[in-house]
């Protein structure tokens, strides 16, 4: 009986297979198999919180506040990962600073490939200039890659890189952007430009501009003394400012000089770290 009931169930669907060949229904599709589980991080890897939680988090590419004008790919929160070392790094630097009546913020770390790849679309974009107004004002767009400010590796994926900056305690909070209200040039006088409850660095974060270099020779004063104070705790733990950029600091030697991952920013690529 085993076998013949069997046979009559293949007699089955061979006749439905049939039917549905004359009447022309619709079959539907096999499901694909699971996607592939999205990358974790390496165990050297942790989030910045678990190691120091008086640093201030500001993490702009989660948010719709930067050059791009919407949050970028690959940024699921809005969550600082580093390096272990460069974590710990921070740590000391955020001890001396405490002790002076500042703390640290961070805007940026741990950066996956997929938002470099966002920018690098986002710059061949000509057309999309929403955010010129505030952060490349005096660059036209499409000198982006030849001026350096666009490139199709950067060194935050690998994980020891962070840009930050100071403030002074007691830290309040810097308001929200709201996306379409006027923007105002990043090198504008600090209290023109958007607000941030940073020190004045002379220019706001992620302003494309020469104004931006650190020891720019233009920027004096306080401005200068805030550059210094910031590049001065770093630079005693082990980071290595570039040049072009006040606020951007690398943790040397880097456990992964040569690796470019590709993790979210998310608190499960680091979970159980």
């Amino acid at each position: 009986m085993t076998g013949l009931g069997s046979a009559f169930r293949t007699l089955v669907v061979a006749a439905a297979a049939g039917l549905l060949a004359v009447t022309g229904a619709v079959v539907a599709p096999i499901p694909p198999a699971s996607a592939a589980p999205e990358p974790k991080a390496p165990r050297e890897f942790v989030a910045l919180g678990s190691v120091d939680r008086t640093i201030v988090q500001e993490m702009r590419y989660s948010t719709p506040h930067n050059f791009v004008g919407e949050p970028v790919d690959g940024y699921r929160q809005p969550l600082c990962i580093l390096t272990r070392p460069a974590a710990e790094a921070l740590h000391r630097a955020q001890l001396r600073l405490l002790a002076r009546g500042y703390t640290l913020k961070v805007y940026d770390c741990y950066r996956p490939q997929r938002a470099v790849d966002h920018f690098v679309r986002w710059a061949k974009d000509l057309e999309d200039e929403r955010m010129k107004g505030e952060f490349y004002p005096l660059v036209d767009k499409s000198r982006l890659f030849a001026d350096g400010y666009i490139a199709e590796k950067s060194g935050h994926s690998r994980g020891s890189t962070v840009d930050l900056t100071i403030v002074r305690l007691p830290a309040v909070p810097t308001r929200a952007y709201v996306p379409g209200e006027k923007l105002t040039e990043c090198y504008a006088p600090r209290a023109e430009r958007f607000p941030d409850n940073s020190v004045d660095m002379g220019t706001g974060y992620d302003c494309f501009d020469t104004l931006s270099h650190t020891d720019d020779p233009r920027i004096q004063g306080e401005q200068r003394a805030n550059r210094q104070l910031l590049k001065g705790a770093l630079v005693e733990q082990g980071f290595v400012n570039l040049p072009e950029e006040w606020w951007h600091f690398t943790f040397k030697p880097e456990p992964f000089p040569s690796t470019f991952f590709d993790f979210p920013v998310a608190r499960r690529s680091v979970a159980g770290h």
